[in-house]
């Protein structure tokens, strides 16, 4: 089961901008060679001629093979793209949660670079970037006619270094001007504190390779500084991109019992088959101490509430999937992004890569979430205030250009959600909807609506389950 594990990759929601999320690898196995198309290559090979011969410009041959190789992955889906060997460098620099640049996930759409999500304590989230923003111009050069990869590179740099974006936002009549300082961006993936006496919050801003581990501390801290076990427990994954497929079996296996599915598999290739259980191999890298075990007992079973939203993409969606269909939480907020399918990272000989969309997942029902989400047991809108100001996800998968399609519309029925509660403001907003003021250092506001609503639920199911 390892060995098929290695050669998953990323579990991502685009590029980044400064945060290129964790991966695994695959050597390029030796498969059946697949025939090859000769009269569409002669065509190729006919117009590759015709632009090294009569284009207005000299190219270098390098350049037209490379451009060629970006259309045909980037063609496919949001999510496969082809790697230089400086983009792939970066990428694997970005296993350890340290990465040089803005702070932003980001797709293509319409030419044009679009922001996902900018991340947390970032230069992009400082700067207030939201979700749904479209770049049009990076200092004095258009964006339009670049590649993701082009753009990414543009946005990349030295830290200290400044860069002028020109930013077209819904509800602005003008094209917004900002100038952000790269900075060194340093993510810490597990935040946590005791809400009030007996209940605890952690929240997991992406899946990295110390997040499981970092779980694992934080639940212990937790029973520590409340001196015995919690009654309670959020799991905040609201605005989290996903990262490591085996930390998200990790911390999902944090709260299910030893040997049950957390998520599985299924691609074209024998190597994108897996079944994905709360077992160490899943979940550990080679000679990585279990840092699941000595979990607390009351881990396993504490009353938990799972939030949720748009920007819950990926690895979240595989943690909120599982402890859904296991009935260990119940989910609230708003529907997930909805990405569902797995990229590997298959390292060429020349110190590139390509990242390939191999297989979709699935829940332990039997759910593919792909372009779809999961949907929220109790659904509770966002009020004006997130934790931190956050901006709102307006944008999902389903939205992407050429998104995967999900793949089993009739595998399973759907799920419908209860009635949403109702949009009330959130503890001290104002009347004329304008914002309370919102400390920035705060690990969970409280004026948080969506966090209330879960604490508020979690008292009530702590009551009944002592009944």
């Amino acid at each position: 089961m390892i060995g098929k594990y290695k050669q998953l990759g990323l579990i991502g929601l685009g590029a980044a901008i400064g945060v290129a999320l964790t991966l695994n690898y695959s050597a390029v196995a030796e498969r059946e060679p697949q025939p090859l198309p000769i009269e569409d290559l002669r065509a190729f090979a006919e117009i590759f001629g015709k632009i090294k011969s009569d284009y207005v410009e000299p190219v270098e041959d390098k350049k037209l093979i490379t451009e060629a190789i970006n259309g045909m992955l980037s063609g496919l889906d949001p999510h496969s793209a082809y790697l230089d060997s400086a983009a792939f460098k970066e990428m694997q620099e970005g296993t350890q949660g340290e990465f040089g640049g803005l702070g932003i996930e980001v797709g293509m759409e319409d030419g044009f670079v679009k922001v996902v999500s900018p991340i947390e304590d970032t230069p992009a989230y400082k700067a207030g970037l939201k979700s749904g923003d479209l770049v049009i111009k990076l200092d004095d050069t258009p964006v339009k006619g670049m590649t993701l990869n082009d753009a990414v590179k543009r946005m990349r740099g030295k830290p200290g270094t400044d860069i002028t974006l020109t930013i077209i936002r819904k509800g602005e009549a003008k094209p917004v001007v900002t100038t952000l300082t790269r900075a060194v961006i340093k993510i810490k993936s597990v935040k946590y504190k005791l809400a009030e006496p007996g209940y605890g919050y952690v929240r997991i801003t992406q899946f990295q390779e110390r997040t499981g581990e970092n779980l694992a501390a934080a639940l212990k801290d937790m029973e520590t500084t409340n001196k015995g076990p919690l009654k309670g427990l959020v799991l905040d994954l609201r605005n989290d991109p996903g990262g490591l497929l085996n930390t998200a079996v990790g911390v999902a296996g944090a709260f299910l019992k030893p040997g049950e599915l957390v998520v599985y598999t299924d691609g074209r290739t024998e190597d994108a088959k897996m079944h994905l259980t709360n077992n160490r191999e899943n979940y550990l890298r080679h000679g990585e101490a279990d840092y699941l075990k000595g979990l607390p007992a009351w881990v396993k079973d504490v009353p938990m509430v799972v939030l949720v939203n748009g920007g819950s993409a990926s690895a979240s969606e595989i943690v909120s999937g599982a402890l859904q269909d296991h009935k260990r939480a119940l989910i609230v907020g708003t529907q997930s992004f909805g990405k569902g399918s797995v990229q590997t990272i298959l390292p060429l000989a020349n110190g590139t890569a390509i990242k390939l969309t191999t297989a979709r997942y699935y829940t332990p029902s039997g759910r593919s979430i792909q372009a779809k989400g999961i949907t929220p047991d109790i659904v509770v809108e966002e009020a004006t205030v997130t934790q931190g100001d956050a901006p709102r996800m307006d944008i999902r998968e389903a939205d992407l250009e050429h998104h995967l399609t999900n793949g089993d519309e009739d595998a399973a029925a759907k799920k419908k959600a209860k009635p949403a509660a109702s949009p009330a403001k959130a503890p001290g907003e104002k009347d004329d909807d304008s914002k309370p003021e919102v400390d920035p250092t705060e690990i969970v506001s409280t004026k948080d609506y969506q966090f209330n609503q879960a604490l508020i639920l979690l008292k009530g199911l702590y009551l009944l389950r002592d009944r």
